[in-house]
């Protein structure tokens, strides 16, 4: 009788065991930056996508870095908004266990920005202006790729400035007051974002390539995804946003209340531009 209790005790250890350890996969894990426009938008389709397919899917809001870290210890499955090879190439390279698996946009750019009415269009010409914009660069966080970039410009290009770091949030709301009343405001920026056609804005142009020159958009997954899910592996990589339909998407993002309806619903009229495979 003690060896038959024992081998149950045993037997329910292991069941246990399995459930706990296991993976569902019916259940997909995806990363997200608050506030970063391309990356919400594109991360709300995938969940779109992926709801379809009938998953149930999980939007896990950190930093770049936390996520990556995640996906690398596998706790997270996906990441839609990985910028190479300059913004989150040394963030990816701390991370062995990530996988590569689509390239979701091709022209990506970061650099500083400055409104259309600002006579300057060169990073060097900063130095001549310091006045006009309070010798301040407006940042976003400081985990941010182009946060670093811009920490380099400035001792690149010998820039008496301070970079103020704040959130996305906070630099575009102190970009359109600035626009509003017609000053001088030098900003971090990147492409593709909304705030390109809500705003008559330029970059300033960057002869030592600091700030790189053009990025790609990457969907990194955790090392074991594409075998535990090749179905959705196979479908992100085939997703590819062009330019017309990526500025299409942020600006029907762009304040919208509910994002996941509003994900849903364009997916359903660009379903084809996405060339989404049956």
């Amino acid at each position: 009788m003690m060896k038959i209790k024992i081998g149950w005790i045993l037997m329910l250890v292991f069941l246990i065991s399995a459930c706990t350890s296991g993976r569902n996969k019916n259940i997909i894990h995806i990363g997200m930056v608050d506030g970063w426009a391309e990356g919400v938008a594109m991360t709300y389709v995938a969940k779109a996508m992926m709801e379809e397919k009938g998953y149930h899917v999980v939007i896990q809001r950190a930093t770049p870095d936390m996520i990556l870290a995640s996906m690398n210890n596998g706790d997270t499955d996906l990441y839609m908004d990985v910028w190479l090879p300059l913004t989150h190439g040394a963030k990816v390279a701390k991370f062995p266990n990530l996988q590569e698996i689509g390239t979701s946009y091709a022209s990506a750019r970061n650099g500083l920005v400055v409104p259309d009415y600002v006579s300057i269009d060169d990073i060097e010409q900063l130095k001549e202006h310091a006045a006009q914009f309070k010798s301040r660069i407006i940042g976003i966080e400081k985990g941010a790729g182009i946060t670093r970039a811009v920490d380099q410009v400035v001792k690149d290009y010998n820039l008496n400035y301070k970079h103020i770091n704040s959130s996305t949030v906070a630099m575009i709301t102190e970009l359109q007051n600035a626009i509003k009343e017609h000053r001088w405001i030098v900003v971090a920026g990147w492409q593709p974002h909304w705030m390109f056609a809500k705003m008559k804005l330029k970059f300033l142009n960057d002869p030592k390539k600091t700030l790189g020159s053009t990025e790609e958009i990457k969907i990194f997954a955790r090392k074991d995804f594409r075998n535990d899910q090749p179905e959705l592996a196979e479908l992100f990589s085939h997703i590819h946003f062009d330019d017309a339909t990526m500025a299409d998407l942020l600006a029907q993002m762009e304040g919208a209340r509910d994002k996941a309806a509003t994900a849903k619903k364009w997916l359903e009229e660009h379903r084809s531009q996405l060339e989404i495979p049956d």
